[in-house]
């Protein structure tokens, strides 16, 4: 189960961090499967018994799922840009388009793992006739014995029925599995029209072309790429700054010490310079000259969050 739920955290990882989602949402999705299939080979054992079944059933299908969505939104860069941005600024520069169009890129990209989940869950059916198996009416089953009830139709997931019941416990199994892929197939569908409604509005509103687009895509990644590489190298000489003036010396392999010598670090970045490149972002131009992130804006001298007489704001959200 821990090798589960490393693989998972790792699909989530890549998919939330990678610049291309169309791949990683595929990625999610994959490891989303084995780890359902798995789950349900290993771990899914319906109790048969009444009261009992509906809880657990539902518990096998939510729980996860919910589980996986609260990691997506953990993993989203959206989510602690927005804690950020209300932390040091408020949400008072946001419209309420703005506002919708983080909130729904968050849950978005949180749901790809749970709705995975429950659409294979359905599928399969396991979890949902143990869950439903004991509300079936006997009298909707042709020739059903009248002496038994629900504590006998509570046991037909587990197939430890009388031998007169047999014929009974697969007309309820197939039923049940019926409409649990019937509401799958559903669940698949909603979801594919969503999600081409979305990205048709999405298209619609964006006040940029294609190209531009596809270049500030790029220009994040490359931006991220690189403030993560140089922070570390960063981070790295200045901690061997300190450690050597505490101990008069610092132990440095052959690499470390060409980038101390190469890279002087004088000393390190103001609370106000991280706050400033810090939080959400949505897309701004300045006298007609795109602003791609908090970092442009700052590099540029942009004072402020909001439109302004010389600046313009198109609220438009990175993906």
């Amino acid at each position: 189960m821990a090798a589960l739920i490393a693989e998972n955290f790792r699909f989530l990882s890549l998919f939330f961090k990678s610049k291309d989602v169309m791949i990683f949402n595929g990625l999610v999705a994959l490891g989303t499967v084995g780890s359902e299939e798995l789950f349900s080979v290993v771990a899914f054992h319906c109790p048969c018994s009444p009261a009992r079944n509906y809880i657990y059933g539902l518990a096998a299908i939510g729980v996860p799922a919910l589980a996986l969505f609260l990691i997506g939104v953990i993993w989203n860069n959206h989510t602690w840009n927005l804690v950020a941005e209300c932390h040091k600024r408020g949400v008072k520069n946001f419209s309420a388009a703005a506002t919708f169009l983080l909130f729904g890129s968050i849950m978005g990209r949180a749901a790809v793992a749970p709705v995975t989940w429950s659409v294979i869950s359905l599928l399969r059916g396991e979890a949902y006739i143990c869950a439903l198996s004991e509300f079936v009416k006997p009298s909707s089953l042709d020739k059903f014995p009248s002496e038994y009830g629900a504590e006998v139709l509570a046991r037909f997931p587990c197939r430890d029925v009388p031998a007169n019941l047999t014929k009974f416990r697969d007309e309820v199994t197939r039923r049940l599995r019926y409409e649990s892929q019937l509401f799958g197939w559903l669940l698949i569908g909603i979801v594919a029209v969503l999600v081409f409604l979305t990205k048709c509005l999405k298209h619609c509103c964006s006040p940029l072309s294609y190209r531009q687009e596809a270049y500030w895509a790029q220009y994040r990644s490359n931006e991220d790429k690189l403030f993560r590489r140089t922070a570390e190298v960063h981070s790295r000489i200045l901690a061997a700054k300190n450690v050597k003036h505490f101990f008069g010396f610092v132990a440095l392999d052959k690499e470390e010490k060409e980038l101390v010598q190469e890279f002087p670090v004088e000393g390190v970045q103001p609370s106000p310079q991280w706050n400033a490149i810090t939080g959400v972002y949505i897309y701004r131009e300045n006298k007609g000259f795109p602003l791609y992130s908090r970092l442009h804006k700052w590099a540029k001298g942009v004072e402020g969050n909001g439109p302004t007489p010389e600046g313009h704001e198109l609220l438009f959200l990175a993906s």
